[in-house]
């Protein structure tokens, strides 16, 4: 069985890892020329993955919950739309800015810190050695090995700034066109939370012009059943990039999204009782 899974399945890391296949991972670190490039391809696949995943959460579960909270009080349809288009959009605008702002003050930081690390080097190259030596003494390494290592590192002044980063303060330096990606990072957040947010709202829209003289129980039974299969199908989506299995990823997230509902539904129907808002 596990031969045939990986005749099936696209030769990587990830895959010869999961199935505890020595041989795979060493056929795939034999062909690596022309496995990093689908690797690396996976990776900036997985990096829009936060945006699209988050903002898409989001959107469909803040949408859902003004539609079942709506749904609760006995709201008209009409209100329904009003309320959750006007928030999902202007959600969403504040989701992508923030991204955008977010993303690109932390990216900010850690250059700052990378001048300071670097200043340092320049000034006190002695002191910083030392540091670096005393950290790769603590994770195992002989003071002899790390000596030669370190000092091996240290001739090559840009890289050896980004290892300290790393080994040191624990960050990752961006990549040189950073505001392009934390941009671009808030154009698919924004994207993604206005679109799947519209999600639950479509049966408001769709169906009663098809069906005029369906109730509003229906309405929120349809609401319901869009946004029960578009969140298992992220929650299943979401298990590509993971570990997870996508049944249990898909159950998981639309458990998450019942609860919020469950929530929302509650308290509408609480708050139409307390003030008497009549049924529509």
């Amino acid at each position: 069985m596990g031969h045939d899974h990986n005749e099936r399945t696209p030769l990587t890391a990830r895959t010869a890892f999961q199935d505890k296949n020595a041989a795979a991972s060493r056929q795939y670190h034999e062909s690596r020329s022309s496995a990093v490039k689908s690797e690396e391809a996976h990776q900036q696949g997985g990096g829009m993955l936060k945006p699209i995943i988050f903002g898409g959460l989001d959107g469909i579960l803040t949408s859902f919950a003004i539609v079942a909270g709506a749904a609760g009080g006995r709201l008209d349809p009409s209100v329904v739309l009003i309320l959750g288009f006007s928030n999902i959009f202007a959600d969403a605008l504040s989701m992508g800015v923030g991204e955008f702002l977010s993303s690109k003050a932390e990216n900010e930081w850690i250059l700052s810190e990378r001048r300071r690390e670097e200043w340092e080097f320049e000034n006190y190259p002695e002191g910083e050695i030392e540091e670096m030596i005393e950290i790769y003494e603590s994770r195992g390494m002989s003071h002899e090995d790390a000596k030669l290592v370190i000092n091996t590192m240290a001739k090559y002044k840009d890289f050896f700034v980004d290892v300290m980063m790393t080994q040191e303060l624990e960050l990752q330096p961006p990549e040189e066109n950073y505001l392009q990606e934390n941009f671009r990072e808030g154009v698919v957040m924004f994207s993604s939370f206005a679109a799947f947010g519209a999600m639950p709202l479509l049966g408001y829209v769709i169906i009663p012009a098809a069906f005029p003289d369906l109730s509003t129980d229906y309405l929120f039974a349809c609401a319901c059943l869009i946004t029960g299969m578009v969140l298992f199908l992220m929650g299943s989506v979401k298990s590509f990039f993971s570990t997870q299995h996508w049944f249990r990823a898909g159950m998981e997230t639309l458990s998450l999204g019942g609860a919020c509902a469950t929530v929302a539904f509650t308290i509408g129907q609480v708050l139409q009782a307390h003030f008497g808002v009549s049924d529509v």
